[in-house]
């Protein structure tokens, strides 16, 4: 018997909640393992190859995530449609909120790519981009911004098979286009040569190359899946043609879950100027503490994923008390996991941060940076669960407001006051420059934050976040009342 069960063999609606939570989520972690396995190798390969160039990239992921997050949201209005559709045992409804969604994902990233190619080099400079690191991070978005559809085209893929409760596809897909990108970043990084081929050096444009061409790959594998309909939701052509009163009801998911996610990127950015401010050492630092939590926060991602398609499933089949119980169970089982996780890292920050680089001064401030924020890591998965908790049931306002309310109202705003030395004390942390004020914010927003999303939880308004509507297969109907999503 395998540990990962197929869709025929999942019911998230009935039996127990830990059981088909974990075999939800766990997939989903591996999945996000890989994920990240591009960006922790773009990070390694980069960090031999120069100081500079892993600045670059510093720079680089948050407008990465910033494009991403634009899009984000018609990938979650999508999962929570098929999610709340699948539990209320309307296939047919599911298959066309998918096949809607993919269409207006492939157009929103060709307008968002094509927007934000020209700005890239004045927005880095913008976020304080030194001379010497602004090339490369630039020429590094250039070909991000130039390949986004195929990016959006994979993220729209598994948030479809997740909301449909496949997440075992996804994982298995990813898998082969994370070697692919393995296999190929040092290549056309350094330039290397393979017999009579020789790669040419491309620098930090050659690993978003890498990244680019592994993530078509698992786009077109992706469609054939979907198009196909072997694997989770199915998507038809006939489905596909664009139906502008349909996208109505997706972006009335869609949006709040796109400022989640933009205002998320904007707050990241918007630090990554106070984080210049200081020393290339302590941007390269900030890139490898972040990109090191992007592989520690794993399981609370996966798991507010599962949240996610758990509650939006027993949404739909009208069973709330279940969805209620999976967020609470997840939101303890988070908070241990990463408490102690957080601990152990607490100790032994500097072996992790020199995995990247040998760079003293680097390995100094990343090892401080981990251990200041390291204690904080439960309370950023009793947020991640209960916002998982509240995009499924269709409250992707409410997401958003508790996201944004930890990151721009208290993590920036915090770490330029605490960092800069603005106000006149004689608190170390407030009264001279010093950049640990950046770690401190790091660990009052997560604390913050994890606890306005339990408080607002327990309000109970998530329960009528039922957005299935009362559409027919082909879209809803021209005088169809739609309930307002987030309005709490």
């Amino acid at each position: 018997m395998s540990f990962f069960k197929g869709q025929e063999e999942l019911n998230l609606t009935e039996g127990g909640i830990v059981k088909p939570l974990l075999y939800l989520s766990l997939p989903i972690v591996v999945t996000n393992l890989m994920q990240t396995a591009y960006n922790l190798a773009d990070t390694f390969w980069l960090g031999q190859y120069s100081t500079e160039a892993l600045a670059a990239i510093s720079f680089a992921f948050p407008m990465v995530f910033l494009l991403i997050s634009l899009g984000l949201g018609l990938s979650v209005a999508g999962s929570v449609l098929v999610a709340q559709h699948t539990g209320a045992e309307e296939t047919e409804k599911a298959e066309y909120a998918a096949s809607q969604t993919v269409s207006f994902a492939i157009i929103a990233s060709v307008v968002f790519g094509a927007i934000g190619y020209p700005f890239v080099g004045d927005f880095l400079a913008f976020l304080g981009a030194s001379p010497e690191v602004l090339p490369g991070a630039t020429a590094y978005m250039q070909v991000v911004a130039l390949g986004l559809p195929f990016m959006f085209g994979f993220f729209v893929f598994i948030s479809l098979m997740r909301g449909a409760g496949d997440t075992i596809t996804p994982m298995l897909v990813m898998f082969g286009t994370v070697v692919v990108n393995v296999v190929l970043d040092p290549f056309l990084i350094n330039g290397w040569a393979v017999g009579p081929v020789a790669f040419p050096e491309l620098g930090i444009q050659g690993a978003a190359i890498a990244t680019i061409f592994s993530r078509a790959l698992a786009m077109f594998v992706g469609l054939y899946i979907m198009l196909s309909g072997s694997r989770g939701i199915q998507i038809n052509l006939a489905d596909m043609r664009p139906d502008l009163q349909y996208l109505r009801k997706i972006l009335r998911i869609g949006v709040p879950a796109s400022i989640e996610g933009t205002g998320r990127a904007l707050s990241i950015n918007a630090l990554l100027i106070v984080v210049g401010l200081f020393s290339t050492s302590v941007v390269a630092a900030f890139g490898i503490g972040t990109r090191v939590f992007s592989v520690i926060f794993l399981p609370a991602i996966a798991v507010a994923r599962g949240v996610e398609t758990m509650t939006g499933q027993n949404v739909g089949a009208g069973k709330y008390d279940r969805a209620q119980e999976a967020n609470y169970v997840a939101a303890k089982g988070l908070f241990a996991v990463l408490g102690v996780v957080g601990v152990a890292i607490f100790f032994v920050p500097t072996p992790i941060v020199s995995v990247f680089t040998d760079d003293r001064a680097v390995l100094d401030v990343g090892a401080q940076f981990l251990r200041y924020v390291a204690l904080s890591f439960g309370f950023i998965g009793i947020q991640r669960a209960f916002t998982g908790g509240f995009r499924g049931a269709g409250k992707t306002m409410i997401a958003a407001a508790v996201s944004i309310t930890a990151l721009a109202v208290v993590r920036l705003p915090v770490s330029y006051v605490a960092s800069r030395g603005v106000l006149p004390t004689d608190l170390w942390f407030l009264g001279q420059p010093d950049v640990r004020g950046i770690w401190i914010a790091f660990f009052a927003s997560n604390v913050i934050g994890a606890v306005v999303a339990w408080l607002w939880f327990r309000r109970g308004t998530w329960r009528d976040g039922d957005v299935r509507g009362t559409s027919s297969p082909s879209g809803p109907e021209p005088d169809e009342a739609e309930p307002t999503v987030g309005d709490d």
